[in-house]
This record gives C-alpha cells, sequence and structure tokens, in this order.
C-alpha cells in the first residue's frame, strides 16, 4: 500500500513537471513568436521628378514600397503630365509666354499633389532635372540661366513636399540614368519570381540606351570592368555593380543638329529670299528669321548677321544632297584611340541589345521604320520619305497626328539618325538588327528620370510599421494564462515536495 502511495505522489510529481516545463515552453515561446514573426509593413514611398529639357517640361510621379531591394526601391510611374509651354530655357525672355509656363507647371503640380495621400506629401521628395536646353543656356547667358533656376526654386519650396534640389544634370548623368530605366523596364536588373519576390535575373544581360533630345544626344551601355577613362561611371542597383560607359554629345540633339546643317545650306546659297533646302519635300516652302538658327551656341553668327533677316526656304526633296550635307556636321576622320564614333571620341564598339527612344523613336515612326528594323530598309525609307511629296507626306502622316513643323523635319531627321548610328556607333547590318526604336516600355515612358528616381530612391528612408502576429489582447491573455499556469504548478509541484519528505 505504501509503495503503490509513494508511486503515486511520483507519477503525480512528474506529471506537474511536465506541465510546469511545458508552461514555461510555452511562455517562452508566445514571447519568442510576438518579437520575432512580426511582418514589417512598409508603407509606398512617392518621388516626383520634374524632366526640363530644351524644348518642355514633363512632371513624373513615381511610386515605390519602403522595403527596398538590396537598398535601391522598386519604382513604378504612377502618372506624367506635360507641362503647357516652351522649355524653361525660354524663360526670362518674354513675359507673356513666361505666364503661360507658370499656369502649366502650377495644374500639373496641381494634378500630382491630388494624386499622392496627404499624409504622404511630407516625405515625397521633389526634384527638377534640367537637361541639354539649360546646359546650352548656361554657356549662352548664365546670369539668364541661374534667375530661371532660382525662380523654379522658389516655387518648389512653396510645395507641400520635401524640394531637394533644381540642377542642370550632366549629360554622361543623362545618358547614365537613360541606362539604367531601359534595363529597369526591360527586367535586366531585378525580376518578380514565383513567390512574388524580387531576384536578379540569372545571367541576364544588359542592355544599351541612345536617346535624341533636342539639343543633346546621349549613348550608354555596360562596358567590360576593366575599362576606364572619362566616359565610364560605375553604378550600383539592387546590390550589383556595373561599369557603364557613358557619352552625351551637346549640340547634337535633333533641333540644334537640324540648325547646324540649315546653315550649311543658307551659306551655299547667294540669296537669302530663294534658298533651296534638299532636306525639305518638294512642296514645301518657309519664311524663317535668323534668329530662328543662329540664336544657339550650336551655330557660329555669319558677319552679316541681323536676327529679324528673313529667310525663304524651298523645299527640293533630294535625298542624296541632303544626306552629304548632314554629314558634313560630323569629323569622322581625326581617333586617336582604338576606335571612335565622332569628333574623337572613344567609343568601345557595340554589342547586343539597344533600346533607342524620344528623337530616336519619333524620327523611325515618322519613316514607318519604329520597332525593330533592318538597316537597308531603313536606309531605303529616309530616301523615299525625302522624294515624297509634301502634299502627300501630309496626307499619308494624317493618323500619326504629326503637325507640319516636326513633318517638314523627318527627311533631314531620317539621314541624321540613320548616319550618326551606322557612321558615327558603327551599327553596322548585323548589330543593327539589335536595335529597337521604342516609346514605352509596359506603358512607362523611355527616359532618364525613371533611372534617376531609382537612383536617387538610395538616399529615402523607409518608414517601417512592424505588424506583430499576435494582437495586444490575445498576447497579453496568453502570457497571463500560462504565467498562471507556471505559478500553479510551481505551487503544485512545493505541495508534492513538502508531503514526500514529511
Amino acid at each position: 500500500m505504501a509503495t503503490k502511495q509513494q508511486m503515486g505522489y511520483k507519477c503525480c510529481i512528474a506529471g506537474v513537471v511536465l506541465l510546469l516545463l511545458a508552461s514555461i515552453a510555452a511562455l517562452v515561446a508566445v514571447a519568442v513568436i510576438q518579437d520575432t514573426w512580426g511582418v514589417k509593413g512598409y508603407s509606398y514611398e512617392y518621388g516626383i521628378v520634374i524632366d526640363s529639357g530644351s524644348s518642355r517640361s514633363t512632371v513624373y510621379l513615381y511610386m515605390w514600397p519602403g522595403e527596398k531591394q538590396n537598398e535601391t526601391g522598386v519604382v513604378t510611374e504612377q502618372m506624367n503630365c506635360r507641362v503647357y509651354g516652351n522649355g524653361i530655357s525660354e524663360m526670362k525672355v518674354d513675359p507673356e509666354k513666361d505666364a503661360k509656363s507658370w499656369e502649366g507647371f502650377k495644374e500639373c503640380m496641381a494634378n500630382v499633389t491630388k494624386a499622392i495621400p496627404a499624409e504622404k506629401h511630407k516625405t515625397t521628395l521633389l526634384f527638377l532635372g534640367a537637361t541639354a536646353g539649360m546646359r546650352l543656356l548656361h554657356m549662352q547667358d548664365e546670369q539668364r540661366s541661374n534667375a530661371i533656376l532660382e525662380s523654379l526654386r522658389e516655387y518648389l519650396l512653396s510645395l507641400p513636399f520635401i524640394f531637394h534640389n533644381a540642377s542642370i544634370i550632366t549629360g554622361q548623368a543623362e545618358g547614365l540614368y537613360g541606362w539604367i530605366t531601359v534595363n529597369y523596364l526591360e527586367g535586366n536588373l531585378l525580376e518578380k519570381n514565383t513567390w512574388n519576390s524580387y531576384l536578379h535575373p540569372t545571367g541576364e544581360k544588359t542592355a544599351g540606351s541612345m536617346d535624341l533630345g533636342g539639343a543633346s544626344t546621349q549613348i550608354a551601355f555596360e562596358a567590360q570592368d576593366n575599362l576606364t577613362g572619362p566616359d565610364y561611371m560605375y553604378v550600383k542597383l539592387y546590390g550589383y555593380s556595373y561599369n557603364v560607359y557613358t557619352h552625351s554629345y551637346l549640340c547634337y540633339g535633333k533641333n540644334e543638329a537640324d540648325k547646324r546643317v540649315l546653315d550649311k545650306i543658307i551659306q551655299e546659297s547667294s540669296d537669302p529670299t530663294y534658298i533651296p533646302n534638299p532636306c525639305y519635300p518638294e512642296g514645301y516652302t518657309t519664311t524663317m528669321n535668323a534668329s530662328d538658327i543662329y540664336d544657339t551656341e550650336c551655330t557660329t553668327k555669319p558677319n552679316d548677321y541681323n536676327p529679324d533677316k528673313q529667310l525663304l526656304l524651298v523645299g527640293t526633296g533630294d535625298s542624296d544632297k541632303c544626306r552629304s550635307i548632314v554629314k558634313t556636321i560630323f569629323d569622322f576622320e581625326n581617333c586617336s584611340s582604338a576606335q571612335c564614333s565622332f569628333n574623337g571620341v572613344e567609343q568601345p564598339p557595340v554589342t547586343g541589345e539597344y533600346m533607342a527612344y524620344a528623337g530616336f523613336f519619333y524620327t523611325a515612326r515618322a519613316i514607318g521604320m519604329d520597332g525593330k528594323s533592318d538597316f537597308d530598309q531603313f536606309n531605303a525609307s529616309c530616301r523615299n520619305f525625302c522624294h515624297t511629296n509634301w502634299t502627300v507626306l501630309k496626307e499619308e502622316n494624317k493618323e500619326k497626328n504629326i503637325s507640319d513643323r516636326y513633318l517638314r523635319t523627318y527627311c533631314f531627321a531620317s539621314h541624321y539618325v540613320f548616319t550618326l548610328l551606322a557612321e558615327g556607333y558603327k551599327f553596322d547590318k548585323e548589330t543593327w538588327k539589335n536595335m529597337n526604336f521604342q516609346k514605352e516600355v509596359k506603358k512607362t515612358s523611355i527616359g532618364w528620370s525613371l533611372g534617376y528616381m531609382l537612383k536617387m530612391s538610395n538616399m529615402i528612408p523607409s518608414e517601417v510599421k512592424v505588424i506583430l502576429p499576435l494582437t495586444d489582447p490575445v498576447f497579453a491573455g496568453l502570457i497571463f494564462l500560462f504565467s498562471a499556469l507556471t505559478i500553479i504548478t510551481v505551487v503544485l509541484v512545493f505541495i508534492f515536495i513538502i508531503r514526500t519528505c514529511y
């Protein structure tokens, strides 16, 4: 009987000890789960980039989750708004035009402000980047350039955002940011896997980027790691480093190159009241002031320059003559490196895929060669476009909604693009097939502003709210329950020990 009683006590003690250990384990587990299993709920962050180009300004609104992938935000374009009026480099000349430009800025910024949650206004960064138009103005009239930027800073500072900067970005940076945009949109930097997580694409090669603006053109592509020099920039994105060749050619944007070609045509004519222009379609005639061509740092003013001098240009639609004049604004002869593009600029050979956008796309679209094309087909399309009468051109391009001021330029522009790509960048019949003329990728505009936002998002702190697996009442209840069980079992163990000993 005593033995059975002792065995009973031992079993009771064992059960109570087991309950004690289980209660302690449960108590620790609840505390650990609450502390370590919390999900970090990142709110969305917003950033605004104003792209102030030579011909217009566009406001872009970007959004990304606060949880960054290897230090860089995963950015998407939420909206964009084109500012009414001319580029900012035209400001501080005509008060009436300035007033319209300011109205355009205010209208776009009001639309962007509405698209951002009110509680996020105080954390939204705002940038303005001015490109080649302002680079040229800064060379020509630094005082007016500074005054324009200062007036923009005053306005942007008045908005409910964190205004970061309004500055003129370098051509090299513009090229780099364009390269980042292209490869981000193409999925070459980051891709979403089956589990909805972002990963670096295995074995994915990057694409080259080519941007044709109004006052400058840029080329950028990934180069071998061992290549160095003033045109090479290292950039780190999503935890990976890239060595990018990037060069910008000021005065080789479509509008400025057009002025340089017009200058050559005018120099060949002795009669300003009748100037045959082989780069204008036959049947097209226009009158322009000399200032339209020479009021820029990209052309040299003639000795008898009069800004109000009237020039009558008559289209002759001569493709071969136009091509020969276009070539004269390039220097393909001088090169002190292993390989050059033009004007003595060193450039590695072009390989792999390339995205050509902005002015490249609009020119290719005008001659029916947007998307991917063939070297000989593109060349033939330049010729066909130039030899088409103006009346026919207007009729054929009605659906494309191209205004006369642009349509008249595409004979010159097509030859310019072909010469730049084939003889400048050295694309041949094989490598041309890897080129894609596009305006957008995945419904997002291709340009430097998205790449700029991706790079700048490294600076933006993430706002983190920890979402706990257990609500406060549940957590407190479990802690109370298992604490009570622990105390009760400790008391029971103590009672059994006392009874056993005495």
